[in-house]
């Protein structure tokens, strides 16, 4: 069940909300509601992104393998064409 949540909005964005409201045929509410959700997925998508990124820093102090992005990006097109093509050799690790 939804709850009530009161926004203070600036009027300025009120009165765009509500025109595109009335171009697309939508109501206010839910181009905000949709508006948050896609803010809050984007919010989450990079919190988890940067913890990704932390957590391989800190396995890289620990000695996991480093590779050379050049040898990455040639891995890639060659996994493109072949799915069992050999991984890049580690420059480190």
């Amino acid at each position: 069940m939804a709850s009530t949540t009161t926004l203070k909005l600036p009027e300025p964005l009120k009165a765009r909300i509500a025109r595109l409201a009335k171009e697309t045929q939508q109501c206010a509410h839910g181009l905000m509601v949709a508006a948050i959700e896609r803010e809050v997925e984007r919010a989450e998508r990079l919190r988890a992104f940067v913890r990704e990124a932390q957590l391989a820093d800190r396995k890289i102090d620990e000695g996991a393998p480093v590779y050379s992005a050049d040898d990455v990006h040639a891995w890639m097109e060659r996994l493109a064409r072949n799915p069992k093509a050999a991984r890049p050799k580690a420059w480190r690790g």
